[in-house]
């Protein structure tokens, strides 16, 4: 994706408008319970501050529908990202009670060359999903240079991601990726052109049907595919093998047994589980037991890839050059479930130290290497679980698309 980024404008004394992800986790109380998503926009703003431009955060929370909900207010977002940036910002973030309008236009025109302002989430305009042309203008009109550094909302065409960039060209300015977004491309752009070999992709998770693109288009693509995850059953289900009470969708089977004639045409190394940790349910004290594939008792649950699958699907992953993971192979979440996608990151962690280029693909498997201590021994963890998923089916993501090409 050969776009222009900050680095390639001149920003002195401009109004950037930045689109951020900053949809973090908070509980109950309003607490962020990880603030992953906040600090890794800090290279770009702190590049912005030092080039001497005045930064407008644009940022969605949860789903609102449309409609102002309190709860998802982003008031503790510009807290914790004032205490991250610590003095690096001339004063607190500001913010405001929407989105656009008169209280907007005075606290833009009122901004100091280092200030920053936080907009109120951007979900609570309806036009916002519907990326309204002339909700999208009314943002645009907002800054000098339009900024895009949410990797994780790039696979959605909304005013603030495709509407905006499209609302910039007409006004005659630039829009350009953030220093986050080019990193993200940096790394997944060359996995589908010009990968290091043996190219290995890992894919696990739940639905088969989320990932059909995704393997269709890997199994051109990869010298290795290795499944895990509860996507496993379906493709055990799909040989009219024994699945028990395993977590699967019934119409997933026959798209499993449609990849599986995909994968024999093209004699792909697709490699499906040898083995299974079943128990007799989902919780810290289960019964446990290891079974070959095919041998779930009907009274038992599959929950983790077994230890012959671990041997096997290490064995191919130590050996790779370039190496895709996009989700758990088990329930990692559960203590005695855990151990393959533990042990599956180990073996990524193994062959990152050896030279190899390893990817996490966002979602669980990001949340699982970070719980596990394990992120630091990834090349490169991505921020957007479903924008990665996308981008890896080869699917143009219109947040990015919109940007100026270099």
């Amino acid at each position: 994706m050969n776009k222009k980024t900050i680095q390639d404008i001149d920003l002195m004394g401009k109004k950037v408008l930045m689109r951020v992800d900053y949809n973090v986790p908070m509980d109950e109380n309003g607490q962020i319970t990880d603030d992953a998503r906040i600090r890794e926009t800090l290279p770009t703003l702190n590049y912005l501050l030092s080039q001497g431009a005045t930064i407008i955060l644009m940022a969605h929370f949860g789903r609102p529908k449309g409609q102002v909900v309190e709860s998802m207010r982003l008031a503790p977002v510009a807290r914790q990202l004032g205490e991250l940036l610590g003095d690096r910002s001339s004063e607190e973030i500001k913010t405001t009670s929407t989105t656009v309008g008169d209280e907007v236009t005075q606290a833009v025109n009122a901004l100091g060359e280092g200030e920053i302002l936080l907009l109120e989430n951007v979900r609570f305009q309806p036009e916002e999903e519907k990326n309204d042309p002339a909700f999208a203008a009314q943002l645009a009109e907002l800054g000098d240079v339009y900024v895009n550094d949410a990797f994780g909302a790039a696979h959605r065409a909304h005013a603030s991601t495709e509407g905006v960039a499209q609302a910039m060209r007409q006004q005659g300015k630039p829009s350009v990726a953030g220093l986050l977004m080019a990193r993200e491309l940096e790394f997944l752009g060359p996995l589908l052109q010009t990968p290091e070999r043996p190219f290995v992709a890992i894919l696990g998770g739940v639905k088969v049907s989320d990932k059909i693109g995704v393997i269709r288009n890997l199994l051109e693509k990869v010298d290795t595919l290795l499944v895990g995850g509860a996507m496993s059953y379906a493709f055990e289900k799909a040989q009219n093998r024994e699945v028990g009470t395993s977590y699967f969708k019934t119409e997933d089977a026959p798209i499993a047994a449609e990849l599986l004639q995909v994968a024999k045409e093209r004699g792909a190394d697709f490699r499906l589980p040898k083995d299974f940790l079943v128990a007799d349910r989902d919780a810290e004290d289960a019964q446990t037991q290891v079974v070959p594939a095919g041998e779930i008792p009907a009274d038992r649950m599959g929950m983790d890839i077994g230890p012959a699958t671990i041997a096997d699907y290490s064995a191919v992953i130590e050996n790779a050059r370039t190496i895709l993971w996009n989700g758990p192979m088990g329930r990692f979440e559960v203590t005695p479930f855990a151990n393959g996608t533990q042990s599956i990151a180990e073996a990524v962690g193994r062959a990152t130290a050896k030279g190899a280029t390893t990817i996490i693909g966002g979602g669980d498997s990001a949340a699982a290497v970070k719980q596990m201590g394990l992120a630091d021994q990834m090349t490169h963890v991505s921020t957007g679980g479903g924008a990665s998923l996308e981008f890896l089916e080869g699917l143009e993501l219109p947040g990015i698309a919109a940007l100026d090409d270099k």
